[in-house]
């Protein structure tokens, strides 16, 4: 199908106004009350909110049969505070947070607009509801950053391994097929001293100073290329002033590879690297502070040859990959699941964070063959 203007210009406005409504994971609440609001001023049923802030409604259609479950994330990884100034430029929506995830949550929509246009869902519609499955739309929460997927793993508890499938909506990367759950282990590694000053009691150890070496440490662990594996140190923190020798510092580090094992291997080296760093007045503390796991479909697949064909329809050429998305949930515990996108942009996670608002249509179409396909299947 084809996507008409009128769907997509109403579309691309849900997605500024939920832009505009701010959402750092563990701060979910307005912009979730919001997406409550909507879905039940669409006429979904069943509409509720989790005690996490997970916002559910229903598109009723076989009860006996297993349904689908399509889910965008609410959070951003923007702080509170931040401007969300948006402007349209040149076929272009600027913004921060707007094509992660402002645009996945208005596809929520976009979909049962769409659905509905064509008649290919829907009780009053004439459509014969012993053929499809009941269409679940969920908002969740803490997807981003530290939010470690608690909202999706409530999710996918919810509904667990008797569904279709599960769907997941990035606002951008549009051609992209996850079916691959890129495997992530983060750590919060804490040093801790009696401090001073920095003149009268120079010689003691700074936390700052054995952080530092730390970190130096750690960035010299070979890394494979094959199995890809990174290694990154994302955010610092420490000391009390310049004429301080600091008491304590912390560091969050993020691990990541295509491979268990020397995603194993690097853990590892890096509890080795963090216990050889104590000493007698230096006191280190590793905590595991997220830990996203990894699974797949293989390519053959039949929900993964759906997506490929359904992108292949629009004349996009799919890219069947790996990352680290909501879909790593559900794929970990080998239920069908994947995460596409609905357009291209660029700039995510930053203030000139912006989306193509043309592509869109072929986001959304691609979403509405998914759906449709796997229906049919059930």
């Amino acid at each position: 199908m084809s996507i008409d203007d009128a769907l997509l210009a109403r579309m691309l406005e849900l997605a500024e106004a939920i832009q505009q409504i701010p959402a750092p994971t563990f701060g979910e609440s307005q912009r979730s009350a919001f997406i409550l609001q909507q879905f039940q001023s669409e006429g979904l049923s069943d509409v509720s909110a989790d005690e996490l802030g997970n916002v559910y409604g229903r598109l009723p259609g076989a009860r006996t049969a297993p349904p689908l479950v399509v889910t965008a994330h609410l959070d951003t990884v923007f702080p509170p505070g931040t401007r969300l100034e948006i402007r349209r430029e040149n076929g272009k929506i600027f913004g921060p947070g707007i094509g992660d995830n402002s645009l996945g949550l208005a596809g929520l929509f976009g979909l049962l607009w769409a659905l509905r246009q064509t008649s290919s869902l829907g009780s009053d519609l004439g459509i014969d509801h012993s053929k499809i499955a009941d269409l679940w739309f969920v908002a969740n929460v803490c997807e981003e950053g530290l939010g470690d997927l608690r909202g999706m793993r409530a999710v996918v508890e919810r509904f667990g391994r008797r569904v279709t499938a599960y769907l997941v909506l990035e606002g951008m990367s549009l051609g992209q097929v996850y079916h691959r759950a890129l495997e992530v282990v983060r750590y919060r590694i804490t040093m801790r001293t009696a401090g001073g000053h920095s003149w009268v009691d120079f010689g003691r150890p700074s936390a700052v100073h054995e952080l530092a070496t730390l970190v130096s440490r750690l960035t010299m662990i070979p890394l494979p290329s094959h199995p890809r594996t990174t290694l990154n140190v994302g955010m610092m923190s420490g000391g009390t002033s310049v004429n301080t020798i600091a008491a304590e510092a912390t560091l969050e580090l993020d691990l990541r590879s295509e491979g268990t094992r020397a995603l194993k291997d690097l853990v590892e080296q890096v509890s080795e690297l963090a216990a050889a760093a104590e000493k007698p007045n230096v006191k280190v503390e590793l905590t595991l502070i997220g830990k996203r796991p990894g699974g797949g479909l293989s390519l053959q697949h039949p929900l993964v040859q759906l997506a490929r064909r359904c992108l292949e329809r629009q004349g996009i050429q799919p890219n069947l990959t790996i990352g680290s998305t909501d879909a790593n949930v559900p794929l970990s515990q080998d239920l069908p699941a994947i995460c596409v996108g609905l357009t291209t942009g660029g700039g995510a996670h930053t203030q000139q964070e912006f989306i193509h608002t043309e592509p869109c249509k072929k986001g959304l179409a691609q979403l509405v063959c998914l759906v449709e396909g796997l229906s049919r299947s059930v």
